[in-house]
């Protein structure tokens, strides 16, 4: 069996205009490492796999995996990650460009540290500005409250107001967290084999967050690595299943609560009544604006 330092996997579906770049960004700058490319296209519908074969047929080190069904982001993963050979895995969304040796870096940084599980980088958005959802934590009833009631973003620099997306830290600072953005994680085969794959309960959002909550309770680490960046256009999958997208974003607050919280009848009540409304409004608000969209991984 050929064995590598890191196995890069990418889920496709419905991104071919963000492909070619995307991939030829990782064999361009991923340095001192060696690495293989697994890319699952999860039943696109925009030629994504005739395009991927044309591409990238005979490429080194990289294995195409096309899925009949849409079986979403959990399940499209861990096809790819049941065929990896790599002491680490690297989950990336076909809608980024990799910057310079980030994935290199953000290997370095995984690795040197034995208590260390899961790694993620600095997440930017087309603009430059970084996505929140690189590093962050598990909301409580408490930060949900701040961020509906904009308290998050009027005191964008308090600890207690904005410990969710952690704004009141540099951005340049490593930071232990909860969560790194699924859009680009980076976590050790071995973690992997102590705690299982993606949870397929979670259909597109939701499961990177309890994939890192399981490696934190088995006695990991989650860091976040400014050592780099990525771009991410975000949203891309998501665009193609808008009223899906946005139920299923939902329904992921939902399953991630009921999973790792004990059963308490009048708090179930509540959080279950709350994740009805937000729901019942992200819908009025997508029939009203199609533009609205729930963003992807990240």
């Amino acid at each position: 069996m050929v064995e590598y330092d890191l196995s890069v996997i990418i889920l496709n579906y419905n991104a071919k205009r963000f492909l070619e770049e995307c991939i030829n960004s990782i064999y361009e700058n991923t340095k001192e490492i060696k690495f293989e490319v697994i890319l699952v296209d999860n039943k696109s519908t925009d030629n994504s796999a005739e395009f991927i074969k044309e591409k990238f047929t005979g490429k080194e080190d990289f294995t195409f995996i096309e899925s009949k069904v849409n079986c979403g982001f959990a399940a499209g993963n861990n096809k790819a990650i049941e065929v990896s050979k790599g002491r680490a895995v690297l989950l990336l969304n076909p809608d980024t460009v990799v910057n310079g040796n980030v994935i290199g870096e953000t290997y370095k940084c995984l690795m040197k540290d034995d208590k260390v599980g899961v790694a993620g980088c600095k997440v930017l958005n087309p603009d430059g500005t970084l996505q929140l959802a690189c590093r962050r934590m598990i909301p409580t009833p408490k930060d949900a409250f701040y961020k509906i009631f904009g308290l998050s973003k009027i005191f964008k620099n308090n600890k207690k107001f904005t410990r969710y997306n952690l704004t009141y830290a540099s951005a340049d600072e490593f930071i232990d967290v909860d969560s790194v953005s699924g859009s680009y994680l980076m976590i050790k085969k071995e973690v992997i084999d102590k705690i299982g794959y993606l949870d397929e309960t979670f259909f597109m959002y939701g499961e990177e967050m309890d994939w890192c909550l399981r490696a934190r309770k088995a006695g990991y680490i989650v860091r976040y690595c400014p050592v780099g960046t990525i771009i991410h256009y975000k949203g891309e999958s998501s665009k193609q299943l808008s009223h899906k997208a946005t139920y299923e974003f939902y329904r992921a607050m939902w399953i991630f609560y009921k999973k790792n919280n004990k059963g308490n009848i009048f708090l179930d009540s509540i959080v279950w009544l709350g994740v009805k409304f937000l729901l019942f409004i992200a819908l009025i608000k997508l029939a009203i604006l199609p533009k609205n969209r729930v963003g992807s991984k990240g």
